[in-house]
């Protein structure tokens, strides 16, 4: 069973659990001529929402990649979630109020058995949903499905509140109601901004987790021409796919049918490992006995003794053009890279008279 079709299942079971329950809350509610159960049964199916805006978030998700859409629609699957967090947060808001109001004006609970029955069915019904759907949407990496499950176990969490204060109103007149709903929903409205975070960074092109590059990187090393590998970047298009690029250094003496080969085994090990479409750049290393040889290793021993660089690379060398490049990465705390560059120019300038340096401060997109 694919990703989607777990994902769809699984709303479909959240669906049908706030169906039923429903359902059995308006019988009882019928029975019991109350008109607050039947409401609450209409709440229910409300509840269903979050489960039916995650299905049609995943089915859109899944259209095939258009012209207009060259990497498909599984970003969509961040929309839906945005949505989901919107409702959570829009609930903790509600609540808050409405307890707010409740310290000031308390109000003595009146519960009746039938009441009871359909409150403590709902909290063992909701806790259940809601940790079913919530694990299933970690193990999926739905973050839909995470904040739905969420969603349920907040209800649950919000009922068992109401309940723990109505028996303490009932047995020492202490009215805990507005207190407790307070708290909880400020916990609640926490939660639904984080929920909102995720997704929100997701579109925004947050930083892809350090166990997926240092995996990357160690998986490109292991082939014998690779020497290094620099500037991974990685972008989602949805839960399902990945566009990424890097560069990879290799010996200058490997013929172009020698990079063409190891490329292709790189990016068809990437999309099979990882399901990244991967693009590679090379760095040619100067070797032999030569001026190229000469100067990369003066330029990376210069750079080198220079503390604010964390990486160093690309170095290339054109004799016929009387030009040398490199590329460097400083860390954080530098904070004016224009005069970085321009000492570091004037260094390696001073070090290879008569040649022409270029260096391209570059950044660390990944680690």
């Amino acid at each position: 069973m694919d990703r989607s079709t777990q994902i769809i299942r699984t709303s479909v079971v959240g669906i049908v659990t706030n169906v039923l329950l429903a359902a059995f809350k308006a019988i009882v509610g019928a029975i019991s001529s109350s008109i607050a159960i039947v409401m609450d049964a209409v709440n229910n199916l409300s509840d269903a929402l979050s489960s039916v805006i995650t299905i049609i978030g995943t089915k859109l998700s899944q259209k095939p990649a258009d012209r207009k859409h060259p990497f498909g629609y599984g970003r969509v699957e961040y929309f839906s979630a945005i949505i989901i967090a919107v409702i959570v947060l829009s609930a903790g808001v509600t609540s808050l109020i409405e307890s707010v109001k409740k310290i000031f004006a308390p109000e003595k609970p009146s519960y009746s058995t039938a009441t009871l029955i359909v409150i403590i069915v709902a909290i063992i019904v909701k806790l259940l949903l809601g940790w079913y759907v919530k694990r299933q949407g970690n193990k999926l990496k739905s973050d839909a499905l995470t904040a739905s499950g969420s969603d349920a176990l907040f209800d649950a969490v919000i009922t068992l509140a109401t309940l723990i204060s109505a028996g303490v109103m009932l047995l020492w007149g202490v009215s805990l109601d507005g207190i407790l709903g307070t708290l909880i929903s400020i916990l609640i409205i926490k939660a639904g901004i984080e929920m909102l975070a995720s997704p929100v960074g997701e579109l925004l092109g947050s930083r892809v987790s350090p166990e997926l590059v240092a995996q990357i990187k160690e998986e490109v090393m292991s082939y014998d021409q690779v020497h290094g590998v620099y500037d991974i970047i990685l972008h989602n298009y949805g839960p399902d796919v990945m566009i990424g690029s890097l560069h990879i250094s290799v010996d200058d003496g490997l013929t172009a049918q020698d990079i063409h080969g190891l490329t292709r085994k790189i990016t068809a090990r990437m999309y099979q490992e990882h399901g990244i479409i991967m693009t590679e750049g090379v760095y040619a290393v100067a070797t032999g006995q030569n001026r190229r040889s000469d100067y990369q290793t003066k330029v990376l021993r210069a750079l080198t003794a220079h503390k604010e660089l964390v990486q160093i690379h690309g170095f290339y060398y054109s004799e016929k053009e009387h030009l040398v490049t490199v590329d460097v990465v400083p860390d954080l705390s530098v904070k004016d890279e224009s005069a970085l560059n321009q000492n570091l120019t004037r260094e390696l300038e001073e070090l290879l008279p008569g040649e022409k340096v270029l260096i391209t401060i570059d950044h660390n997109y990944s680690e």
